[in-house]
């Protein structure tokens, strides 16, 4: 489990419960993942609602996958956002490097999966 010391980094942006797996309050995200988001919520320059986070190998959606998914390994986050400024969330996370985006933009529970894995990927829920 990620040490109080690690956190202070991100603080004041992001906070280690917003992270932790809501099936098990376990929280391992990656320290590199972890930078990145922190450039990237400082250009964005507004608030990052994550709705998810890291979850363990042994969260429901987690289980149902035959290999482990970017939440299980501590690289990737869903950003609650909607309309332009999902737009502009995403143009800042390419800026930074993220080649892997999971777009939800109807109905209720609009997001945006930011993924750390390095093979370029976009989807839509």
């Amino acid at each position: 489990m990620a040490n109080k010391l690690k956190w202070l980094k991100y603080e004041p942006y992001f906070k280690e419960h917003e992270f932790k797996c809501k099936h098990t309050g376990k929280c391992e995200m990656n320290d590199e993942f972890m930078d990145t988001l922190l450039a990237i919520r400082k250009e964005y320059n507004k608030p990052m609602i994550i709705t998810s986070g890291y979850r363990d190998s042994s969260h429901p959606i987690e289980r149902a996958k035959a290999t482990p998914g970017e939440h299980a390994l501590g690289l990737a986050v869903d950003v609650a956002v909607q309309g332009a400024d999902a737009l502009h969330l995403i143009d800042v996370a390419r800026k930074h490097g993220i080649v892997r985006l999971g777009i939800q933009q109807k109905g209720q529970g609009r997001f945006i999966h930011l993924g750390g894995l390095k093979t370029p990927a976009l989807w839509s829920y």
